[in-house]
């Protein structure tokens, strides 16, 4: 009798650690992609609201995704208008001074932002530099190689004028290296291929700037074959002064491959652009943020890269 008692509570403290065994190993499972972003805050600030911008919007969709993958608490913030430098720096300021693990930083000024970032990494808070480089040096960048993406829509362009046709380029706000960039790579492929670059004005990466800047331009200039819009919202507000002025022919290639960008070269309207994955940008952003809080090291350039968007494969970007 007393064996048999004893063999049932051997019986029953096996089964007993089975189940907790079991039950250790599914909480195991089902937290493990958790595991390096478990408790980590991570700051996210980009330049200017997702709600009124195609390509904010993107990016912000790729850090919240990746965040709820990894496990991270996402604080994202941006400034109310892109541009808005002291909104952007008081934000910062303000998150920073209430804790967070890592920062992800597009920079809409790098000069104004840079002495805060340099305070955030003596304090032990590291930074990646998301879509526009900082002037920090030793910080990560993540993003588009503006340049050899801008040398590409030159090309385009050069491909589809005559030589030593009007061009003009509508640049973003120049004190970003991300506008500098792209508008040098746009002067070097046209310098190459024998077009007359007759103007290089900027637009702030805004549609109704880039309407009003093109037909500035029109009027001094009413023999533009072909437009480097340096982002699609200035590209697509140049297309406007164009058909105002009632001109067909002329060549417009935007940058970025927004969902109304693709509308409008599947409609005739827009030539072509060059697709950088914003998507790509938000989630790396949060991801490599992660791993330099969980001490990791990564590269100091990431590429999210470029892809040229013509009416072949518009579709593929709506």
């Amino acid at each position: 009798m007393h064996k048999l008692n004893g063999e049932k509570t051997m019986n029953i403290t096996k089964k007993i650690s089975v189940l907790i065994t079991s039950l250790f190993l599914v909480l195991n499972l089902s937290t493990s992609s958790f595991a390096d972003g478990h408790s980590k805050k991570i700051l996210f600030s980009i330049k200017g609201p997702g709600s009124g911008n195609p390509f904010w919007a993107s990016v912000e969709k790729g850090a919240k995704e990746e965040a709820k993958k990894l496990g991270v608490k996402l604080i994202l913030i941006a400034p109310p208008q892109e541009g808005d430098v002291q909104a952007q720096v008081n934000q910062l300021e303000d998150q920073i001074a209430k804790g967070v693990d890592a920062i992800a930083l597009a920079p809409s000024d790098p000069n104004a932002l840079a002495p805060i970032v340099d305070d955030a990494i003596k304090s032990g808070i590291p930074v990646v530099f998301v879509d526009t480089a900082g002037s920090n040096k030793g910080v990560t960048f993540i993003g588009t190689n503006n340049k050899n993406g801008a040398e590409l829509a030159a090309k385009y362009i050069c491909d589809n004028t005559p030589k030593g046709s009007d061009v003009a380029i509508l640049t973003g706000i120049e004190s970003q290296s991300t506008a500098l960039l792209r508008r040098d790579g746009a002067i070097k492929g046209f310098k190459g291929c024998g077009l007359k670059l007759v103007a290089t004005q900027t637009a702030e990466w805004d549609t109704a700037k880039g309407r009003s800047v093109t037909e500035s331009i029109l009027v001094k200039n009413p023999n533009i074959k072909a437009i480097f819009g340096s982002n699609d919202n200035m590209a697509l507000g140049a297309i406007q002064a164009l058909k105002d002025a009632g001109m067909k022919d002329v060549v417009v290639v935007g940058f970025d491959a927004t969902p109304d960008a693709a509308k409008s070269i599947l409609a005739g309207d827009m030539t072509a652009t060059v697709a950088q994955f914003s998507y790509n940008m938000g989630a790396y952003g949060v991801k490599y943020a992660l791993d330099l809080a969980n001490g990791k090291k990564i590269d100091p350039n990431i590429d999210t890269g470029t892809q040229l968007v013509t009416k072949k494969n518009a579709k593929d970007f709506k």
